[in-house]
């Protein structure tokens, strides 16, 4: 089984800083891209930002040169350093890989269950 869990969401003020970070773990063979979605009130989820297994990098453009996404190979990690944070920026955020599991010849999308960041004007 592979579970992946967000943290480091939170409060802050309109131009703050807050950085996610999420952690793949269990049953796991290999890992290609991880990213970030998020979804506001009222609103359809929407991509913020994927990085590929080697690095490559890919932004909406609402967050570009604001957000920077990065991750550890070795520790299955990903994460999203959010500065100059919005009002507009406030959203539940997931965490999204896509895994192989050790047991499943297929690839999958896998989700965390998200956590919440809210930016106060």
């Amino acid at each position: 089984q592979v579970q992946l869990v967000e943290s480091g969401g939170g409060l802050v003020q309109a131009g703050g800083s807050l950085r996610l970070s999420c952690a793949a773990s269990g049953s796991i063979y290999s890992i290609n891209a991880m990213g970030w979605y998020r979804q506001g009130p009222g609103k359809r989820r929407e991509l913020v930002a994927t990085i590929t297994s080697g690095g490559s990098t890919n932004y909406a453009i609402s967050v570009k040169g604001r957000f920077t996404i990065s991750r550890d190979n070795a520790k299955n990690t990903v994460s999203l350093q959010m500065n100059s944070l919005k009002p507009e920026d406030t959203a539940v955020y997931y965490c999204t890989a896509y895994i192989r599991a050790l047991d499943i010849s297929s690839w999958e999308y896998y989700w965390g269950r998200g956590t919440q960041v809210t930016v106060s004007s």
